[in-house]
């Protein structure tokens, strides 16, 4: 899993954090999400203070229309894949690129599985000092796995720490295949198709091609924008429809694909009928064809 070396820690995933502790805030019937420690994780002084007064004011969703669901809309929907991926028995959950994540944190049952988180070394030590804030001792099981992404390989580094490739595990990859090239995802997803137990499977976000290099949508023209000033940028998408077959390439089976805008009759009801949704954004998730040797 290759990415643009960036030295600091990830502004996108601190923007991120700051979108979930938003949702968060709503009152109890009103939130798609919830994440208790979101505030935590957030970055703090005037810039942020500003950038979330602007969100909360509702111009951040007039000049990017879904925004907020989308956020809203994924964490929801992974928040659920994994809680019945536990039920079903799950020994491992590998969260790649993990970012301000809490799932290992506050999801019921996560703590009885092997928890590896794997990020960059400056965006995970900054997590950690913020958990230790508000979650001390840090839990047992979870292991953070720092890996620089330009020099080391990252079955090297999970097995190193403890990952087993025999045990039925769950990759959570949210947040991260736009930022990676096509090499870097190609070799992520051999790493799981060959290299986890039986009943693994792997779920995350992503791009369609023809979102991505769309240049007249103003909401992408930011999102490339704030990217570009964080040291980040949007380089792969997966054409709209061909996710399966991409998938099963790469030695998948059981594919599932939904838009946001298919999670809206599912979350999105009542008094957040009315709320945007994004286009040409999708979660997949896919089971191991063939568990490893």
């Amino acid at each position: 899993m290759t990415q643009r070396e960036n030295k600091q820690p990830s502004g996108t995933a601190a923007g991120v954090a700051m979108l979930r502790s938003i949702e968060s805030e709503r009152p109890e019937g009103e939130r798609i999400c919830y994440d208790p420690y979101a505030r935590a994780m957030e970055n703090k002084g005037v810039g942020p203070c500003i950038s979330k007064l602007i969100i909360q004011s509702g111009l951040y969703e007039r000049m990017a229309p879904g925004a907020t669901s989308f956020v809203a809309g994924r964490e929801r929907y992974i928040d659920d894949y994994l809680i019945a991926e536990l039920r079903d028995g799950l020994d491992q959950v590998v969260n790649l690129g993990a970012g301000f994540d809490t799932r290992a944190y506050r999801i019921p049952g996560i703590e009885k599985t092997r928890v590896f988180e794997i990020d960059q070394p400056a965006t995970q030590e900054m997590k950690r000092a913020r958990l230790k804030k508000v979650i001390d001792p840090l839990p047992p099981h979870v292991t953070f796995v720092p890996v620089d992404f330009n020099t080391q390989k990252l079955g090297e580094r999970l097995l190193a720490s403890g990952y087993s490739e025999h045990r039925k595990t769950l990759f959570i990859w949210q947040g991260v295949t736009y930022f990676l090239t096509q090499e870097g995802v190609d070799g992520t997803l051999a790493f799981i198709a060959n290299h986890s137990g039986a009943g693994s499977s792997v779920i995350f976000d992503y791009f369609y091609n023809e979102a991505l290099h769309d240049t007249t949508r103003m909401d992408l023209k930011m999102m490339r924008r704030a990217a570009r000033l964080t040291g980040e940028e949007y380089l792969f998408g997966i054409d709209e429809g061909k996710v399966e077959a991409f998938l099963v390439e790469r030695g998948f089976k059981d594919v599932r694909s939904v838009t946001i805008a298919d999670l809206k009759p599912v979350y999105f009801t009542g008094v957040n009928a009315k709320r945007s949704m994004p286009k040409g954004l999708a979660i997949a998730s896919a089971n191991v064809e063939k568990a490893a040797n």
